[in-house]
């Protein structure tokens, strides 16, 4: 990416995983931080014209997707530009001179507890509380001196609000990696971008025997691979879906003739983005 100063809206406040997910995608760009309470303000944020690029956690590979995020991307006039797989590693923190014993509480997003909750069976003395995120639990013990009360999150946190690590790398799944869509409005799409080899798209089936089987059969006949189909329900239509699926190519020309022959097959279709393959990166 050209080396510009641009906004990127996260969800959640400085020192999240958020945050470090942004850094690492748009390392060669003057970027600005623009946070959020939630992710439905992180949207508004975009619609409002607050920054030009938003980034949003999708999926865990342990705690699994954020399903209404789904909603948030296709409701919206965002595009997807990009993707990056964070690999995430919780820590216990708290302020300098508390021991593990100390604790009483511990904060955090819930995600992050599911992530490591086997490692607190060993203390049960402490409560685990959910927050609004990793980052904002760790500034409030900070800024409060708060003494009993821990949090989990990133080093990179923890170093910021200047709390000490009491017990590294506590998620039960070593291999945990959340990933991150990059969205933007369509008028900051670049004119010029690599050539796509994936693409997220959303779709709704007619009510008839071997709908979605049709559907899928078209792109693996296209050498398309689909490394993600998640459905929701479409509200107030009882048992009707809306698929989102991600589809992973080679060739860009196959890609675009599946669309074409699976479009009598499918209704309220819609390319939320092409984008290429992102990255895995470690804090």
């Amino acid at each position: 990416m050209e080396n510009k100063k641009i906004q990127v809206a996260i969800m959640g406040g400085y020192g999240t995983f958020h945050e470090i997910a942004a850094h690492h995608y748009f390392k060669d760009c003057d970027s600005e931080i623009i946070t959020s309470e939630s992710f439905d303000h992180l949207f508004r944020l975009m619609k409002e014209g607050a920054a030009q690029y938003a980034i949003s956690a999708i999926e865990n590979s342990v705690a699994g997707s954020i399903l209404p995020n789904y909603s948030l991307i296709n409701e919206s006039d965002l595009q997807i530009t990009g993707e990056i797989y964070l690999r995430v590693c919780q820590n216990l923190v708290a302020l300098s001179g508390q021991t593990i014993e100390d604790l009483r509480e511990v904060y955090s997003h819930p995600m992050a507890i599911l992530q490591s909750k086997p490692f607190f069976d060993r203390y049960p003395h402490i409560q685990l509380i959910d927050g609004r995120d990793t980052a904002s639990c760790m500034r409030d013990i900070s800024v409060g001196g708060l003494k009993g009360v821990g949090a989990i999150g990133s080093r990179f946190a923890a170093e910021k609000f200047n709390l000490k690590i009491l017990s590294e790398s506590i998620e039960t799944n070593k291999k945990n990696y959340t990933r991150f869509l990059i969205l933007t409005d369509r008028e900051f799409l670049p004119e010029e971008r690599p050539a796509p080899n994936k693409a997220s798209i959303s779709f709704s089936l007619a009510h008839s025997i071997g709908s979605l089987a049709k559907a899928l059969s078209i792109f693996s006949y296209f050498n398309i691979n689909l490394s993600k189909i998640q459905s929701l329900p479409i509200i107030g239509k009882e048992w009707e879906y809306l698929f989102y699926a991600d589809l992973e190519f080679v060739d860009e020309h196959l890609y675009r003739q599946s669309l074409v022959s699976v479009d009598p097959f499918i209704s309220d279709f819609h390319i939320m983005g092409e984008y290429c393959r992102g990255e895995v990166v470690s804090e």
